[in-house]
């Protein structure tokens, strides 16, 4: 056994507890190690390498207290994933008692404070959960206060969450001081061990524990050399204009190493400067044949130059690859095979993430099936992108005077020709874009021109589909679509109440004096108020113009309620409002109307946010928590959420009822609320219900509310309330059933566990998705 001694000095520094003592690190399974004269070096024989942490006999196991483990690790091979620390405290090794440790950055070190809570019978170290070869340089375990605890903790925090501003690092610790301030040091001390805990969980870094388990490659068979029938040829578009070599040479790389042989890269210099660049160019022309360059004499720009390589494209499609990214191996062989599964597939897109200098691949972008609210909010699609070659000629291919949103104004333009079967999205990471000081993927801020190319060629595309509106650019770096209401149809606001006076109170009080839109009408259904306030109160209402108080007795139920109030109401458009709700913005129903007259649209969603100024509705995620979840819960007002889809117009599978929108004649189209569902999921019914006929659900945040959430009738607390909720919980189960799992605007990658898109562990179906008269489907 090959035993490698690992730096745990002590003494004067407070190291552990012995004088000049050391730790050693014994590989106990799943581990080769080897010696050189310069390191020790060990190889992993599965995926549960472990090491045990022995004293020497100066030194002893770290007593309790606090600690600072800090390890480097030089990295040969695979990925060193997960890394954690096992304690026996006298009961054996148990997951219960399991600390995970920080993963190394790119340079591979990794900072992580340790509690040791009792004296130690044993100490585990698990160096990885994937197949690596690896040295491990240092193995320090320092003693420190717990203060430097504390000021540790937060910049793991910071270091996990990657905020700029340390927000999240920042209420960690106000959070802390606040319990430290009532005397409650221990408490307080648990809830920041807690956080930082699940920082390391969820932070970045767990992209590459995810990416180990998940994203195995397959020991497929390469293809034949003669290519199958129905095997389309793939012509990847190149342009190039002096990127830095290595990076060339590994986007080339990528395109020669794919598994799927039937390609052909076309590459049009668009004279670069470099002179090794264009060697370089011309040697892999000369080793590959499926490699065509065209060196172009006049300096075009990226669409000039796209257009160049277009040109030299003999393929049924045209992938889009930047001069410095690079497509995962198994790219073009997804992109053929969905292709075979959709046969009138003209535009495919697959997840992304990001890869930096070191080839180290962070931030992925796991997205939605086709959603055009998305995309004309945001270049959602990006890459890898795979267009029917006929369709991007027929176009004229990428339009000079666009540069820096000349894709998405390709995406644009391709949309407006194709029938929503003919796009598919493939959820799985095939193309990785580089982080560089000069990209996109780094900061959108380095290309601000691109923003504004952006903006003009949604523009182009609105008035090309005959919609009169304006863009403008969102804080954020994305698009809001101000739609013009030459039409204003009457609109019916719905609103149930019982008792309560103050919320109806402040409800009515700021649509009737802070809503811009006319007209509307307000239906005040009294659902058997008795509170002498309530009743006076209502009295008062009925002598207001635009207010009508409609008696509706008996047991509160919210579907039966709202379509009571809709026999009533005389609007062409219906807005559920519910009495808890309070107008923040005047344009806010300006802003829903705006998408409900749409003749594609049903069901329109606003913002909703706790008096706390966080969110409590940003539309609603399919199969989360069972069968649906509100999207972005608690995040503070004016954040960008994932991906920027908190400050966005896009389509989803459902809103709130607490807040919709939707004309007469769909509501009525599909039978009203389903008086079944009393209390519970009656709003995500009903939008299903429409995106089934064909319509789609929109979801805004430019229409702004507060939300005293279920203030009115209090929380499900009793069994009568529970056993309701269980019963209606398993009628959408029932009824709903595969659908639940497969939202057509969320990710089969990312988790049902949570509302904040956070990763799928494991992933559920990773089908190519396309839409079917807007009635989702999957393949495969």
């Amino acid at each position: 056994m090959s035993v490698g001694r690992v730096e745990g000095t002590m003494g004067d520094e407070g190291l552990v507890d012995a004088q000049d003592g050391q730790l050693q690190l014994v590989p106990v399974h799943q581990l080769q190690a080897q010696r050189t004269q310069a390191r020790c070096e060990y190889r992993t024989d599965g995926d549960d390498p472990q090491f045990e942490l022995r004293a020497s006999s100066a030194a002893a196991l770290p007593a309790p207290g606090w600690y600072l483990l800090t390890m480097r690790f030089g990295l040969d091979e695979g990925a060193i994933v997960a890394p954690c620390l096992y304690p026996d405290y006298g009961g054996g090794y148990s997951e219960a008692l399991r600390i995970a440790l920080a993963e190394p950055s790119a340079k591979g070190r990794s900072d992580t404070v340790v509690l040791i809570g009792s004296p130690l019978r044993g100490l585990r170290f698990d160096p990885t959960e994937s197949t690596a070869r690896f040295s491990l340089d240092r193995f320090r375990l320092r003693r420190i206060s717990r203060p430097r605890a504390v000021w540790e903790m937060l910049r793991g925090i910071q270091r996990a969450t990657r905020a700029l501003l340390w927000e999240d690092a920042i209420a960690a610790g106000i959070a802390f001081a606040r319990d430290a301030v009532r005397g409650q040091l221990m408490a307080g001390g648990k809830t920041l061990l807690q956080r930082y805990r699940r920082s390391l969980r969820q932070g970045a870094n767990s992209y590459q524990h995810w990416m180990a388990r998940f994203e195995r490659r397959e020991d497929r068979p390469r293809e034949p050399a003669a290519p199958p029938p129905q095997a389309p040829l793939i012509s990847i578009v190149l342009p190039v204009r002096d990127p830095p070599l290595a990076w060339l040479r590994r986007c080339i790389d990528s395109v020669i190493g794919q598994s799927y042989p039937y390609w052909q890269l076309c590459i049009a210099d668009d004279v670069s400067h470099s002179g090794a660049v264009k060697r370089a160019l011309r040697e892999y022309a000369a080793r590959d044949s499926r490699i065509q360059v065209h060196f172009r004499e006049n300096h075009g720009h990226i669409c000039e130059a796209s257009n160049s390589a277009i040109e030299l494209a003999c393929g049924d499609y045209l992938g889009f690859l930047d001069h410095d990214d690079e497509l995962g191996e198994e790219a073009l062989a997804e992109m053929a095979r969905a292709i075979q599964e959709h046969p009138e597939a003209q535009l495919l897109y697959s997840d992304e993430d990001k890869i930096d200098e070191s080839g180290r691949r962070t931030e992925p972008n796991f997205k939605p099936a086709w959603n055009p609210d998305l995309l004309r909010s945001q270049n959602y699609i990006c890459h890898f992108t795979v267009i029917r070659t006929e369709l991007v000629r027929a176009l004229g291919g990428l339009r000079p005077g666009y540069e820096g949103a000349q894709d998405h104004d390709l995406l644009l333009r391709c949309a407006e020709r194709l029938q929503e079967h003919q796009i598919v999205h493939i959820p799985r990471v095939l193309y990785h874009w580089r982080i560089s000081s000069h990209s996109t993927a780094q900061s959108g801020g380095n290309k601000s021109y691109a923003l504004e190319a952006g903006r003009r060629a949604i523009e182009d595309h609105l008035g090309r589909t005959g919609v009169l509106a304006r863009v403008e650019i969102t804080p954020h770096g994305y698009y809001r679509t101000v739609r013009e209401l030459s039409n204003r149809p009457l609109v019916s606001l719905i609103v149930p109440t019982r008792d309560r006076a103050n919320l109806l109170r402040t409800c009515l009080d700021s649509v009737l004096v802070r809503t811009a839109y006319r007209p509307f009408e307000v239906l005040v259904m009294d659902n058997g108020s008795s509170e002498p306030e309530a009743l006076a109160y209502l009295d008062e209402l009925r002598r207001h113009e635009q207010v009508r108080v409609i008696a509706r007795p008996g047991p509160f139920n919210f579907s039966a309620i709202i379509n009571d109030g809709v026999r009533n109401a005389a609007g062409s458009v219906l807005c559920l409002l519910n009495n808890d709700t309070e107008v923040i913005a005047p344009d806010w129903l300006d802003e829903m109307v705006s998408h409900a007259i749409r003749k594609e649209v049903g069901a329109v969603g606003g913002m909703l946010y706790y008096p706390g100024d966080t969110i409590q509705h940003a539309g609603v995620i399919l199969g989360v928590g069972g069968v649906a979840g509100h999207a972005h819960g608690h995040l503070r007002r004016g954040s960008n959420g994932y991906l920027g889809r908190a400050g966005v117009a896009h389509n989803m599978a459902a809103v709130t009822g607490a807040c919709l929108a939707i004309r007469r004649e769909v509501f009525e189209e599909v039978g009203g609320m389903d008086e079944s569902l009393a209390v519970a999921f009656n709003d995500v019914d009903l939008c299903l219900r429409v995106s089934a006929r064909g319509y789609r659900n929109v979801w805004t945040p430019f229409a702004e509310l507060y939300h005293h959430e279920s203030a009115s009738r209090g929380a499900e607390n009793t069994v009568e309330k529970r056993e309701r909720f269980r019963i209606e919980a398993q009628t959408m189960l029932h009824r709903w059933g595969e659908t639940l799992l497969n939202d057509p605007a969320y990710n089969p990658n990312l988790s049902l566990d949570s509302v904040h898109f956070e990763l799928a562990f494991p992933p559920r179906s990773l089908a190519s998705r396309v839409a079917v008269g807007k009635c989702w489907t999957q393949s495969r």
